[in-house]
């Protein structure tokens, strides 16, 4: 692909920039093991203007759970771990207060966010595994339902399996995925210590939105979290990683794992499902999208792969909660020639009866403390999430979706046929 190919993505991608007040942003992609485009936008520093290049260094928050999934699914290669052995097997202190099915919890769960159990309050305080499991055994849980019922992000469960590597293979978490993937792979400019990053050149400053315009803000120190998103890394080192997966060259899992991690485990939305630690969308116009995205303060972040073109996508970026994924999805568009703004799925339009909203009002919060207010204005549904209020539409009997995002915000409902429940951005939220 020539590179004046790309002109209508970067004037995309300048303009995602302009709207949102994004800094810096990195691309790269690769096909059949070949990089065909990298680029730097804007800056790493608003400081002192330093530009972003593709060698420039991000967080890269959630992508980092693939790294955590693969070594799950290598030490089962070994035969140490298995997919439906319980967690207890492996952590016989893991109890979570008030649960009466925690034996039934398995690993095959804790990959794909199927535990049952709500999002919680993070601790990024706690530095120990052991010191996490007592946190989980204390604190208060929103139960959801059995295992498997309902999928709902949660990182205190996830970086369970980071417990599970260091109990199996004896080795730190971080020196074990060192081991396995980042050296191994020659990713140079990729670590998980922040003193480390300290003595690399090209690293970008984070920033977060406030008062309408970035400001600057420390890396988090995320503890125990850093097993699902304690990466600092490079585009172009993604697309080293994002080989193992598409390349004919693997060499870390077997093509049998890869496809389990890349299987359908639970709907999201759309046309999406969750697998292990990627998320999946099965039909793209004749293709399959394979990716999973990431945020923290100063970073949003999409990564991805579409397997059978051999085509890995990588951007990041130095803004907390902006449009990396639809940046993401510009570059894939860009290569698949398709429309810049063609998007995963359209959602239908669905005429929703006022008694039908009514069941869906009310404030909704997770255990993390996102909180959504749910509302009517008239016969117009409205959702206030943080400061800003979106106008809503309907889907199906199920669904209202934030119209200038095109997100869609799905309900559940008891057998009194009020919502309990909502689902948004891979959580779900109870109702108050």
């Amino acid at each position: 692909m020539k590179l004046r190919q790309w002109d209508g993505f970067e004037k995309y991608v300048n303009k995602v920039m302009k709207s949102e007040k994004i800094p810096g942003v990195a691309v790269a992609v690769s096909e059949n093991g070949k990089v065909i485009y990298q680029k730097g936008f804007g800056t790493r520093d608003l400081e002192t203007g330093e530009p972003v290049t593709p060698e420039t260094i991000f967080g890269i928050a959630s992508i980092t759970k693939s790294f955590t999934a693969l070594a799950i699914m290598k030490l089962i290669e070994d035969g140490k771990v298995q997919l439906e052995d319980p967690v207890t097997k492996y952590l016989p202190d893991f109890r979570l207060k008030g649960c009466d099915f925690v034996d039934d919890i398995t690993i095959h769960h804790l990959l794909s966010h199927t535990t049952g159990i709500g999002t919680m309050e993070r601790l990024e305080q706690l530095n120990g595994f052991e010191e996490h499991l007592r946190y989980l055994n204390e604190t208060d849980h929103t139960y959801l339902g059995k295992p498997g019922e309902f999928i709902c992000y949660n990182n205190d469960l996830f970086l369970l399996l980071g417990a599970i590597i260091e109990r199996v293979t004896g080795e730190k978490y971080q020196d074990f995925i060192t081991k396995l993937v980042i050296e191994p792979l020659g990713m140079e400019r990729t670590t998980y210590d922040l003193q480390e990053l300290q003595g690399f050149d090209n690293v970008t400053v984070p920033y977060v939105l406030e008062d309408g315009k970035p400001k600057s803000c420390p890396w988090p120190t995320l503890g125990n979290y850093a097993v699902g998103g304690g990466v600092r890394s490079t585009v172009l080192d993604l697309l080293k990683y994002g080989e193992k997966y598409v390349g004919p060259e693997k060499n870390i899992i077997a093509d049998e794992s890869i496809v389990r991690m890349t299987t359908p485990v639970h709907y999201v939305s759309g046309k999406s499902f969750y697998g292990y630690a990627l998320k999946i969308t099965p039909d793209y116009l004749g293709v399959s999208l394979v990716e999973h995205g990431g945020g923290q303060p100063g970073v949003s972040s999409n990564f991805g792969f579409i397997p059978k073109r051999g085509i890995v996508v990588a951007v990041l970026t130095n803004l907390s909660n902006i449009s990396a994924d639809a940046i993401w999805l510009a570059a894939v568009n860009t290569l698949l020639d398709l429309p810049i703004d063609q998007k995963r799925s359209v959602e239908p339009e669905f005429e929703m009866k006022i008694d039908q909203l009514k069941r869906m009002v009310g404030t909704y919060r997770s255990g993390e403390g996102a909180e959504v207010e749910i509302s009517l204005d008239g016969p117009t549904a409205m959702a206030t999430i943080g400061n800003e209020t979106f106008t809503l539409c309907a889907s199906d009997e199920s669904t209202l979706v934030i119209e200038s995002t095109e997100k869609p915000i799905r309900f559940f409902f008891d057998g009194e046929d009020e919502a309990w429940a909502l689902f948004l951005g891979l959580r779900m939220l109870v109702k108050q």
